[in-house]
């Protein structure tokens, strides 16, 4: 007898503002994936975010340019969904599919990026390409893996989100360089190439450096967009990294993903979603 429990029907969302891509993206998804359930439909980008937050799907499917918010806006902000009540700060975010017409520099990056991508319309063979993929990469993050070796490795999410906004806005990106924090009863400039990681609770976001610990109102999900992604990794939904302050990165007694930072003793976890980051620890 097989003990071993049945991993539940994953479940997707589409998003398009255009009904009959939605139908034929529908009609191949069920072709090579029929196990997936799709969840909910969304014309736009605003409409994809409060779907997502509803439903939480494993699998988000965006095109990129949708009326009201695009779908590059969608996904940064779904990246940043906070867990559900009870769920825990662990809970794993989506995958997301990026649905596009062809543009060289857009399937360049996605082939660079930790998103894969769909070309319009949907083929069946290069969507069976993608349904495989993603299958691997919700397995190995639910069994607390090593991404397969076929996933996409080393460019982190908001990387790939920031060029393709930057792409699709024509305007390079303003990254901030002071942070201005409360330190005890007085306010400092932190420079922030000083700062070794940031960690956010409920209403503070903690801002360390080698020399001292101090505390700013502004959330991390509005960091990830203010700081420059290639020197800040995102590696839980409450921390954000500064690259080069990363020591090592070794694995605790459950298997996760542990980073020590240089100059300091704190030791940061690394959350399910984000473990493809340093794939191959």
């Amino acid at each position: 007898m097989n003990d071993k429990p049945i991993a539940p029907a994953p479940r997707a969302l589409l998003a398009d503002d255009e009904r009959l891509m939605r139908e034929q993206l529908r009609a191949r998804l069920a072709e090579v994936w029929p196990e997936l359930q799709i969840v909910a439909e969304a014309k736009n980008g605003i409409e994809a975010l409060e779907l997502a937050a509803e439903h939480r799907p494993d699998v988000v499917f965006l095109d990129i340019r949708m009326p009201g918010a695009s779908g590059v806006e969608a996904a940064r902000q779904i990246a940043q969904l906070p867990p559900r009540a009870g769920a825990g700060e662990d809970e794993l975010l989506p995958e997301i599919v990026f649905i596009t017409a062809y543009d060289q520099y857009a399937v360049e990056a996605f082939e660079q990026g930790a998103a894969d991508y769909v070309l319009k319309p949907a083929e069946r063979e290069r969507l069976l390409v993608t349904a495989e993929r993603i299958k691997k990469r919700l397995a190995a993050r639910r069994a607390g893996a090593e991404p397969p070796a076929d996933a996409v490795p080393g460019v982190p999410l908001q990387q790939l989100l920031h060029r393709l906004s930057a792409r699709m806005t024509g305007a390079a990106p303003q990254y901030l360089k002071w942070i201005q924090a409360n330190v005890g009863s007085t306010i400092q400039m932190i420079a922030v190439d000083e700062v070794l990681f940031f960690i956010s609770d409920e209403k503070y976001t903690r801002v360390q450096t080698a020399q001292l610990e101090a505390l700013i109102r502004k959330p991390i999900k509005e960091l990830v967009d203010e700081l420059d992604p290639q020197r800040f990794w995102q590696i839980h939904r409450s921390t954000l990294v500064n690259v080069d302050a990363i020591a090592n990165v070794t694995r605790d007694l459950r298997g996760r993903q542990i980073v020590g930072v240089r100059g300091h003793p704190e030791k940061l976890e690394v959350s399910r979603s984000y473990a493809g980051l340093f794939k191959g620890m």
